[in-house]
């Protein structure tokens, strides 16, 4: 069985171009949180009481079945929802 990457050379409005959701990351990928975007909810509150704010670095450790992520020096799972309201510029390895 083998398996295919999408990439795609245009950005969504409003993004840039090495920005993306934390879901959108696989193992291993490292960046800079660029956004903590609300979702109707108070997680935004709770994610920055545990260190995930604006110019903070984050790694993927695990993408399935959680998002598991190290923020600064803090390891962190969250569900993909959740993941998927923090914006990460990425950094070149």
């Amino acid at each position: 069985m083998s398996s295919a990457r999408l990439v795609f050379s245009s950005s969504p409005a409003g993004r840039a171009a090495g920005v993306r959701p934390l879901s959108a990351l696989g193992p291993g990928t490292r960046g800079t949180v660029r956004d903590v975007r609300p979702h109707g909810s108070d997680c935004v509150a709770r994610l920055v009481a545990l260190g995930v704010t604006v110019s903070a670095p984050v790694t993927v450790l695990q993408s399935f079945p959680g998002v598991v992520f190290l923020c600064d020096q803090t390891e962190l799972v969250v569900e993909r929802a959740v993941a998927e309201m923090i914006l990460v510029e990425l950094v070149d390895a």
